[in-house]
């Protein structure tokens, strides 16, 4: 038990107290009078960039064909392994949205010899995990784990990646979560504003168009034997390929690897076919009614560039000084000067064919119009030239930050991802800031001009209408077209008649 203090201690402890604050205001005031006599401290100047240093990139091929790429990394004992296939949303059949995403929610629940409760233990007293996941062009399974239990983790691993159950079961619970998530989204505006943005940006029809965590007819009609044809056809070693970082040599990890998945059989797939989508046309404002929202949802976006352009870079550096950085012009605009948002930013999605690029912030109700006002006259004036000093703080935010996302096993597995998604050279990572850094202002007003367009653009905004349209039409941006929810989302299911 810890002593009690006795009251000579306390005092003590209470004159210091006194004596620490006395010295603090002390310093406070001669500060103050220094800065008065003109003594503020100057900026310290930024140093040159962080040089990244990183382990060389190995590359192997297993004898079933399947391909690996990975990086060392020997500060931490830990190892995560990726499985990626070439089959995300996308590959989702006619009438059956959503089923890459419920297949890779399934994979997790039993796998080999053990059912769910059985494996999620078993993952548990490894101190490890294992995560499936679908995205729009892909799907994996990730394992990351202590080295120390590498060796029993990748049993599990490989049940996931050969051997997934898809018990009924689990299907009708995950089921039954996705049809009430469906309702929820009913009252979420965000979740509103991203549906019918990209509805608006690519149609009904078009794979970005189409949510790709279903909708009610295709989930209640989706079975076990749909997820068992979707693993089948897409999960296989001419299909995909492994990305590995960590505490490992490739010596220790390839037979492993080997022994492990060395068996798996099956050939590439054709990859589905992307419809080209056509570029917003005119300018026009599509308004979801939500009544009572506390409030609007504002987005702003045009048919963006496909991640293989050749203005990569110059685009990551239009988009910092636009709205990728806390400083951007969005930001600063609508959050530090006007006060309407608690943020507000931009982003190019990049995928292998023209993701959406999207200008966004949630806004307070009665000053939807003023804001939109504001979006407008950022995008408009990112056509002019951009200063010297705004073109220099977004490189330097882009080359400083940019090797905080190779700090941990996780995030090189990600980059690494990327880089064997694309066919990206081994190079690619270690001239990245030297690319940055050599984005001049012509290329930003190259880029600005040939992919925003502010008199083409589809705004979606999301709010009260009975409080906003009025505002809305007086600025006279664009016409108005107004929405349910359920003409955007669909009816909301009934959840107590479930299949």
């Amino acid at each position: 038990m810890k002593r009690p203090m006795t009251m000579s201690a306390r005092r003590n402890v209470a004159l210091q107290a006194v004596l620490l604050i006395v010295a603090l205001l002390g310093f406070a005031s001669a500060g103050s009078y220094a800065y008065q006599k003109g003594d503020t401290p100057k900026q310290p100047k930024l140093g040159p960039p962080p040089v990244l240093k990183l382990a060389p990139i190995q590359h192997f091929t297993l004898s079933n064909g399947l391909s690996v790429t990975m990086i060392e990394k020997h500060e931490v004992p830990l190892v995560q392994i990726e499985l990626i296939v070439r089959a995300g949303s996308v590959a989702d059949p006619s009438g059956k949205s959503g089923l890459s995403s419920v297949t890779a929610s399934m994979m997790e629940e039993g796998a080999g010899s053990r059912n769910s409760l059985e494996f999620a233990d078993a993952i548990d007293y490894l101190g490890a995990s294992i995560s499936a996941y679908s995205t729009t062009h892909s799907s994996g399974v990730i394992l990351h784990t202590p080295l120390s239990k590498l060796d029993s983790a990748l049993v599990l691993f490989g049940d996931v990646v050969l051997r997934p159950q898809f018990p009924a079961a689990e299907l009708e619970r995950d089921r039954k979560e996705r049809l009430t998530s469906l309702a929820q989204r009913h009252d979420q505006p965000p979740a509103i504003a991203s549906v019918l943005t990209s509805k608006v940006l690519y149609g009904d029809h078009h794979p970005y168009g189409i949510p790709s965590s279903g909708n009610e007819q295709s989930l209640r009609a989706m079975s076990v034997e749909d997820l068992r044809a979707f693993h089948q056809s897409y999960f296989r070693p001419g299909n995909g390929y492994v990305v590995i970082s960590g505490d490992i040599t490739s010596a220790e990890i390839l037979p492993k690897l080997e022994r492990l998945l060395g068996h798996w059989q099956g050939g590439a797939v054709a990859p589905p076919s992307i419809p080209k989508a056509e570029q917003v046309q005119s300018r026009q404002i599509y308004l979801a009614d939500k009544p009572g929202a506390a409030q609007s949802e504002i987005r702003i976006g045009r048919i963006g560039a496909q991640r293989l352009t050749e203005d990569f870079f110059p685009l990551l550096v239009f988009n910092t000084i636009l709205g990728g950085a806390f400083t951007s012009r969005l930001n600063q605009n609508l959050r530090e000067e006007h006060g309407y948002s608690y943020g507000a930013g931009s982003y190019f999605d990049f995928r292998p064919t023209p993701g959406p690029f999207i200008a966004y912030a949630a806004v307070q109700t009665n000053v939807t119009d003023k804001a939109l006002i504001e979006f407008m006259k950022e995008l408009k004036g990112m056509l002019a030239p951009v200063s010297d000093e705004e073109l220099t703080r977004a490189k330097n935010n882009l080359a400083l930050s940019y090797p905080r996302d190779f700090q941990s096993v996780a995030e090189i597995s990600g980059q690494l991802a990327g880089l064997a998604m694309y066919g990206l050279p081994d190079d690619f990572f270690n001239t990245y800031i030297q690319k940055v850094l050599s984005v001049t202002k012509e290329d930003v007003r190259r880029v600005a001009s040939k992919y925003l367009d502010p008199e083409k653009v589809a705004i979606i905004i999301v709010g009260d209408r009975t409080l906003i349209e009025q505002g809305l039409a007086a600025t006279k941006i664009a016409p108005i077209k107004v929405l349910t929810v359920d003409e955007i989302l669909g009816p909301a299911p009934v959840l107590d008649g479930g299949k």
